[in-house]
Order: structure tokens, then sequence, then C-alpha cells
């Protein structure tokens, strides 16, 4: 059912309600409008520039061995040999490929040119990516959606990288254009329409207002943080209006408001499944539907998690979405987020204790109260994971706008990968900004961002997954003052059996074989993050090679100069090593695109393909090699 149907539900506050609808309708009221972006032009850009994201991470990821052809110039043929393509490239630190994307051609046997085409070099390589008959439709699909994304982001007309820099949190947000920097297929969204994809997708930047539903308590799970109190926190959030309006409308159905929690749904999930999947739910009034609260919010990167842009101040909201994206449905389970508030309080009290982290000002966004639905008849049928089990749920994260100070802004992480359509990066745009010479930019930004997940990893054996979605930044004339982390609680671990954790928050204790520790850094940091900034910075001419991973090696070896009593730890478990495993991401999703991983074991889930030369290794202290 496309959203433009979706009107008949009122907002509780109705003095807001200055149309009839809660999301706007895209394109216009034709279906002719839906697709009318995609052109031909469009189309064929979007496919030269994925196909040229897609050489460099399968061939980075080993899948993919292209033929030197003479200078920089490479060749690789299809599984049957009937398609070439040739393009040139430069390899850079850690086996990173730049592939000029105007330089690809795609050949037959006789020379002659084909088009470039994403999906086309999928099949043409199904045998070597290992795309079993199960995988490779939906594979398809996934790259459809991307490429339709892309093409969407170019024909509403794109920022330039210099006005992005100088632009809101929020208008950065949804400027982003390329997602997760190592996934070919990122931006599947399977399950948005057209209509639902232009009112929900954070590109699109539309204003959502989120679905409020009551739960019959006696089936659902409220958690909170220790400083949170539950009634404190809904009145902060919607106001004594809106939950007066809640409170009349279940009182209207004979019920009692005190039988119930509120959780906040996405639309999509009320429309698509809470509806229909838990139409027995409704009809028993242990769900009863409220409608749309006043507050206009906008999807981020994350897709499910909404900032409020009517009041910045009050908290993200974090909903389930049975939408496949990048490897797994994005559900809540309401049995994992009964732990969430208090593994934040506990990693938060952590980070605050710390004189290191402390020192470095970084801050955790702490996810302060969650609630979870447990519907009975899918949970005895259903088992331990399914997306039967996270359908229903939601949590509330802090806002950033608080913690900012004079002078102060904020931007996603992921804004430092971004480059615009002639290939001007916002890093360099701060950097110009800044005023700094760019390597002294670079360390202040690696004090902010690197020197925190190096003490939390050697000082308490904790690790985070601080890709730039998962990171936000805090600005002042164009200079990182400090890090934000957000996503706690599905996304962090400690390696150690000897840590002392609250029962509570035991579950984030991970066994990782000791070989496999590091890469906690090594992947998430150095290969998934680090490695497209230097190709960005390098291949602008802003920073050589040498001085970004030279500074690099400073900063790291600078920390450990600063906590001697680690000594023995850095030495056991060095950055400085020669070599680290390939850790492959795209891998675990040719091979199984709607569960990648299995949150209960991730690094039994690893896909090592050889290894990667570290380029901090010849910046080693003393330059002894190991």
């Amino acid at each position: 059912m496309s959203i433009s149907a979706h009107h008949d539900q009122k907002p509780a506050d109705q003095e807001r309600d200055d149309s009839p609808t809660a999301v706007a309708v895209p394109y216009g009221a034709t279906p002719q409008e839906a697709t009318a972006h995609l052109t031909p032009q469009l189309w064929e850009r979007a496919n030269r520039l994925l196909v040229r994201k897609a050489l460099a991470e399968f061939t980075h990821e080993r899948l993919l061995e292209p033929e030197p052809a003479g200078g920089d110039r490479y060749t690789l043929s299809s599984d049957t040999g009937d398609a070439e393509y040739r393009f040139t490239a430069r390899v850079m630190a850690l086996d990173h490929w730049k592939v000029d994307a105007d330089s690809i051609e795609r050949v037959d046997r006789a020379g002659r040119a084909l088009p470039v085409d994403a999906l086309d070099l999928v099949l043409d390589l199904r045998e070597t990516l290992g795309l079993s008959d199960e995988v490779l439709p939906v594979y398809l699909e996934e790259i459809t959606s991307t490429l339709a994304g892309s093409v969407y982001r170019m024909a509403g007309g794109q920022k330039s990288a210099a006005e992005l820099a100088q632009a809101g949190f929020q208008e950065i947000e949804a400027g982003m254009t390329e997602g997760h920097p190592c996934f070919v297929a990122n931006s599947g969204r399977l399950g948005f329409d057209a209509a639902e994809y232009a009112a929900f997708a954070p590109e699109a930047a539309a204003p959502v207002r989120l679905v409020w539903v009551a739960a019959r308590r006696s089936l659902t799970v409220f958690t909170c943080s220790g400083d949170v109190d539950r009634e404190r926190l809904l009145a902060d959030e919607l106001g004594a209006q809106v939950l007066g309006s809640f409170d009349a409308q279940i009182r209207d159905l004979g019920l009692d408001p005190a039988d119930y929690h509120l959780i906040p749904v996405h639309p999509w999930q009320w429309w698509n499944r809470i509806s229909v999947t838990f139409a027995a739910d409704v009809a028993r009034r242990d769900l009863v539907c409220l409608g749309h609260a006043p507050d206009e919010y906008r999807a981020q990167q994350s897709i499910r998690t909404f900032f409020n842009t009517s009041s910045p101040e009050r908290h993200y909201v974090k909903t389930a979405l049975s939408v496949l994206n990048m490897g797994f449905l994005r559900g809540l389970s309401s049995e994992y987020m009964e732990a969430t508030p208090a593994i934040n309080d506990w990693v938060a009290e952590l980070v605050e204790g710390d004189p290191v982290l402390a020192a470095t000002e970084v801050g955790i966004l702490r996810e302060r109260a969650a609630v979870g639905y447990r519907t009975d008849h899918y949970a005895r049928a259903a088992t331990k994971g399914s997306p039967y089990l996270k359908m229903l749920a939601g949590l509330w994260r802090e806002s950033p706008v608080p913690r900012l100070g004079t002078g102060e802004r904020l931007a996603t992480m992921a804004s430092l990968l971004h480059t615009d359509a002639e290939g001007r990066s916002l890093a360099a745009e701060l950097i110009a900004e800044s005023g700094l010479d760019p390597t002294e930019w670079l360390r202040r930004y690696l004090n902010a961002y690197l020197v925190p997940l190096l003490h939390s990893y050697y000082a308490h054996d904790l690790v985070f997954m601080p890709h730039g979605e998962n990171v936000i930044l805090v600005l002042r004339d164009g200079v990182p003052q400090r890090v934000l982390l957000k996503d706690i609680a599905e996304e962090i671990a400690v390696m150690s059996e000897d840590a002392v954790l609250p029962e509570a928050v035991e579950r984030i204790r991970a066994e990782v074989p000791e070989d496999k520790r590091l890469l906690s850094l090594f992947t998430d940091v150095f290969d998934c993050f680090l490695r497209f900034l230097n190709g960005i910075l390098t291949e602008e001419g802003v920073v050589s090679e040498d001085e970004f991973w030279s500074t690099v090696a400073r900063c790291v070896a600078d920390y450990q100069d600063s906590v001697p009593q680690l000594a023995e730890k850095f030495e056991r478990e060095s950055l400085f090593v020669d070599r680290f495993a390939l850790s492959c991401l795209n891998r675990l999703q040719l091979r199984n695109n709607k569960q990648m991983v299995d949150l209960q074991d991730p690094a039994g889930a690893l896909q090592l393909a050889g290894a990667l030369e570290n380029p901090l290794a010849r910046f080693r202290p003393g330059g002894e090699s190991r």
C-alpha cells in the first residue's frame, strides 16, 4: 500500500495538523511521476559509479583479480569470457583501489562496446562472486534499489561539498550520497515502494510524524536508565496535551491508560506490518493505535532512527522497521532492547570515570529508555532471532544538540568520506575552513576519534562499531573538537573473560580468539574508514599517503607514550605489526544477504581473505620489523 493512501489517521495534536497528511505525497499524484527521475542519462551515470565501486571493493576483498594491461590500465574477464572490463586504477595503501569511473569500458569478445551496467557486472561475475541461486535475485534487487537511490539524489540536485560543509546537521545527514563505503549494495531498503522511499529515505529529507501505539503492559517490557523516570520522559517527549489526547482515546474504548505502555512506531511499520501481522492483537485491544503525534522527525542514515526537527533537544527515536537493508531486516528485538539502558549507563559511567577518555571529551549518546512488545502467538511459534520477534519495539537516545558549546556545530562522521559531483570532498573543505596545515587538522581529528577507541580497547577491552554513521563530529571552525558515539548497546563488545560486568550488561561480553581481537581496530577503523579518507585526501592532493599514515602512526605512538602502564599490552597486541588479516564485508552479504551475521557470535561470521600490509608498520617507533 502506498503512502498516498495513508491519510485517514489524524495526529494527536489537531492544532499542528495544517494538512490532512502525516507525510507529504511525493512526486505528485500520478504513477508516472513516481519514476520521473529515472532517466537514461542519470541511470547510466549511477551505473558507472557503482561499477567503479564494485570493481574496487570486490578486488580489495580478493574476489576479483584484474590483470595488469600496462601502466595503470587493468582488464578483467567475465566468468564465461563473453565480456571484458577495461579500466584505469591506482592501487594505494591497504590495497585500496581508486578506479577512474570514466575510464571503465565493457566489451564483448570482438571488442565491441557493451553497456557499463552494475546488474550486468553481477551476472557476468556471479560464479566468481559465489552468488547462490537463492541470494542472486535478492542481491540484484538490492543493487537496483541502490542505483535508484543514487539517481534520486542526482535528480534532486546535490549541494557542493563547500555548501554542505557549512550546512546544518540534518542537511549534512540528508546530503550523504555514498552510504557505507565498503558495501556495494548498500541502499537496498527492500520493502519500500516508490512513494515510501521518497517519504522515508534519509536523502529525501521529508518530514515524518511517528505513529504511536498503546501496548498492554502485561505483554510489554519498558526499561530505562537510572536517572530516567518514565512519566517525565514521556511528558518531555510528547507534552501534556498529546499525552492527554492519547489517554482520552484509550478511555473512550473503555480501557485504562495505566494498563498500557506507549510505543513509537515507524509509519511504514504500522501500515505494512503491525496493522496486518498483529491484527489479532489490535482486535483484542492488546494494541491500540493512537495516531500521529505532532512533532516532525527526519530519518537518519541508519533509516529506522529519527531526529526530532520540531524540538531538536528532544531524544532521537529508534523504531523497528521490517525492511531489508544491507544484509539485515532492520527490526528491533524486544528481548534485546530490555538491557539497552543498563548497557548504555555502564558504558557512559566507564567513559566518564576514565581520566584518559575524559581528557578526549568523547561523549556517549545514551539510549536512555527502551520498550518492546511480545506478542503471544509469534513468541510461541518463532525461533530465537526470528524477524517476527523484532516487529514492535522502540528506544529513546539522547540528542547531541544540548551538548553543543558556543560556536560548535554537528556533522555525521560519514561526511568526511563525502565527495560532490565535481569530486571535491567535504573533508578538504573543512580543512580549508580551519586554516590549519592539513596534517595538523588530521591530527586534531585523530585525537578526537582514534585516541578514545585505542584507550577503550587497551585499557578496558571495550570495542565499538565506530563507522562513519555511528560517530558524530563536534566541529568548531571546521576542526573536530570531540566525537559523540552512538548505537551503543547493539554494537559494542567487551573482549575479556575477566572483566567484571553487571548481570544486566553481561550479554556484551564476547569470546574472540586472541589473534582476531585487534581486527576490531584494524578492520572497523583502518580498513573501513581511514583507508577511504586517505584515498580521498591523497587523490585531491591535500596530503600525501606518507603524510597521512605517518600522522596516524604518530597519534598511536603518542597515545601509547602517554599511558606507559599499558606498555606490555601494546607490545603483545601491536598496531605496528607488518600485516593483519583482511576481513571482508561484501563476502558476508554475498553469502547471505538476509542475515549477514549472527549477533550472538559476530566473530564466528568473519570472512577472512589473506592479509593486508599495515601502513603503520614502516612508521613503527624504533623501526624494527615484526
